[in-house]
């Protein structure tokens, strides 16, 4: 392993277990995804509270990390052949972790594919649809008199939500019988569009049992539990 001092990101955020993972984040659906992840690896990891009221995204030691500006991120001290590595976007993350510990992504190639595929589902449609939904309703686009553009975002939302809930006819989870990083890339985003978008209604929440029962399964797993209050915000 290598000195994590030599990186940039440590010195707003020191690393005081510099031989475990360090993890960049902010419990919102995109840095839950990762920490329930490494809740239910155990896998060690340290968490550092990414302060958007502070704008620590957008200092130069967070930009070294995740040059978009966005959590989570992390730094791996043992990354590939024992050196340091440091990566964002949360799909990424969670794909690297499935590969660092072998657990929660299939062995097989075909579902190993499957998986991924339905990550990319969460990554491209139910994250950037479900938080436009949230800015037209919940936050400055609520002001917006004409309604059409937080109509078209709810009108994909529902679409995206019947997507999955035909995925989970007869399927205790997204890829049946295994829980795998595909659910935990969803499940955050459709726990926050009824709760902390207070959109469940607006979506007809209700008209997906199937999703409903899968989001209440995900949300009673004790690695999730905690997952929802790390970093813990100070």
């Amino acid at each position: 392993m290598n000195d994590l001092s030599d990186f940039l990101v440590t010195k707003k955020w020191p690393a005081l277990q510099p031989k475990v993972l360090q993890l960049y984040s902010l419990p919102t659906p995109n840095g839950v995804k990762v920490s329930a992840m490494l809740e239910e690896t155990g896998l060690p990891y340290e968490p550092h509270l990414v302060r958007f009221d502070a704008n620590d995204q957008m200092t130069p030691e967070f930009l070294s990390v995740s040059p978009n500006n966005k959590i989570p991120a992390i730094l791996d001290p043992d990354g590939p052949d024992g050196k340091p590595l440091a990566l964002f976007e949360s799909g990424a993350i969670l794909i690297y972790l499935a590969d660092k510990t072998g657990q929660f992504m299939p062995q097989d190639v075909a579902r190993r594919y499957e998986t991924i595929q339905w990550l990319m589902f969460q990554m491209g449609g139910i994250g950037p649809m479900f938080g436009q939904v949230g800015f037209f309703h919940k936050f400055a686009g609520k002001e917006y008199e004409d309604k059409r553009p937080r109509d078209r975002y709810v009108a994909e939302s529902k679409r995206l939500l019947n997507v999955l809930e035909q995925r989970l006819v007869g399927r205790e989870w997204i890829m049946g019988d295994d829980y795998t990083i595909a659910d935990m890339a969803v499940f955050p985003w459709v726990r926050n569009l009824g709760g902390f978008y207070e959109a469940g209604e607006l979506v007809g929440i209700a008209r997906f049992p199937n999703v409903t029962r899968v989001l209440d399964a995900f949300l009673a797993r004790p690695a999730v539990v905690r997952a929802l209050d790390i970093p813990k915000r100070n």
